[in-house]
């Protein structure tokens, strides 16, 4: 049975990502006999992570094989996200299956420690009104996390300082409020934008993508994630993919860094206001008014959106250049901006991209419906998912 618990963490793997849908598939995906596979399965269904059919379903050759699926009232994880100006909470089961979330505002002012304890106090609510067992916890920040030391770093869209210890910081509010993981279980922390590529190539439009970059955008700023062979590259520090500086204009929008034209500024939301002619710090429901407006045949809304694709295009041929990916997923501004321009955006891309001409990258739009707190759970789950056995007990 060595061999068997060696592949313990494979397996959970499989099936969360839906990969394995029966015994017979997990037995080639494996490369184990069927009886190791037996139990496999056996020994995840005792910790109650999966379930097995005791009815068998035909196979691929017609041989029955017994259906597997995350166990529905097994344990669950806290999925956390951090905006600008609220957070949001959520319980989330293996298999991408997120609880309701809860949607709830900051205090004004607040420092770090004031906004996790906040955090977390409302967190360990939500635990205690579960009956399910939680056995890990994932934050996704809007803001790049050092790796290892978990420091967030250009942190102003939050008002705090540069260097914030926001991983030590998470785990000590959520110990003092009363939330006790599974020994070797440490609260985890990272940025949205890796967070939300995690989840999108596990669950959603990035699924069976080998090298997939994916590109959203915030209230202000756009962001990049890439996740190869499965796997987020985070580079030696956790700081990899900072698209927003590439200049797309060099005679743009003034930047935050001080250069002009950087992605950050020329496709995001405040780049899509000052095309149409709106101050950039107009509400956002007049970026939803300008998308509808391109969408109805208004002129000034479809050039509006048309100057912003051009330049997103710009961007990610210069990221497609680099990392060669097979597939981009957008986030939801993005997407909105693909589907007001579903010829530009690409044509802009294969043009200006090197390889452009041999075979364009697919832009796809991302597929769920929060994947920032989706990507917290993945990350909550990473410690079960390559030890199963941290749940026992």
């Amino acid at each position: 049975m060595e061999r068997g618990r060696a592949v313990l963490g494979p397996a959970l793997t499989l099936i969360h990502t839906g990969g394995a849908p029966t015994r017979s598939v997990l037995t080639g995906a494996l490369g184990v006999t069927r009886t190791t596979v037996g139990a496999i399965t056996a020994e995840l269904e005792a910790l109650r992570l999966i379930t097995v059919d005791a009815r068998p379903a035909g196979g691929a050759r017609g041989r029955p094989s017994h259906r597997l699926d995350v166990d529905p009232q097994g344990p669950v994880v806290l999925a956390a996200q951090l905006h600008t100006d609220g957070f949001t909470l959520a319980l989330a089961g293996l298999g991408g299956r997120i609880g309701q979330p809860l949607d709830l505002p900051l205090r004004a002012n607040d420092d770090p420690r004031g906004t996790l304890r906040t955090m977390a106090e409302e967190a360990a609510r939500l635990i205690a009104a579960s009956p399910r067992r939680c056995v890990g916890a994932g934050l996704a920040a809007p803001t790049p996390v050092t790796e290892p030391d978990r420091l967030a770093v250009i942190s102003a869209c939050l008002g705090w300082p540069t260097g914030t210890p926001i991983g030590a910081l998470w785990e000590e509010e959520l110990r003092a409020a009363g939330i006790e993981l599974p020994p070797g279980v440490v609260p985890a922390v990272a940025n949205d934008a890796n967070l939300a590529a995690l989840a999108e190539h596990r669950h959603g439009a990035g699924r069976d993508a080998r090298h997939l970059l994916y590109v959203t955008s915030g209230h202000q700023g756009v962001g990049g994630a890439l996740v190869v062979d499965g796997r987020l590259h985070t580079g030696s520090a956790g700081l990899a993919l900072e698209i927003g500086q590439l200049t797309v204009d060099p005679d743009g929008l003034l930047c935050r860094c001080g250069r002009r034209g950087c992605l950050d500024v020329e496709a995001g939301p405040p780049a899509l206001l000052a095309a149409y002619g709106l101050p950039a710090a107009a509400p956002l429901t007049e970026v939803d008014a300008i998308l509808t407006g391109s969408r109805a045949g208004d002129r000034a809304a479809r050039e509006a959106v048309e100057h912003v694709a051009v330049r997103l295009g710009r961007g990610i041929a210069a990221v497609v250049d680099v990392l060669n990916p097979d597939r981009v997923v957008l986030g939801a501004f993005h997407s909105a901006l693909l589907a007001g321009a579903p010829e530009l955006l690409p044509a802009t891309v294969a043009a200006r991209a090197h390889w452009g001409a041999y075979g364009p990258v697919p832009l796809s739009p991302a597929e769920l419906p929060r994947p920032e707190l989706a990507g917290a759970a993945e990350l909550a789950w990473e410690p079960v998912l390559a030890d199963p056995q941290l749940v026992a007990g």
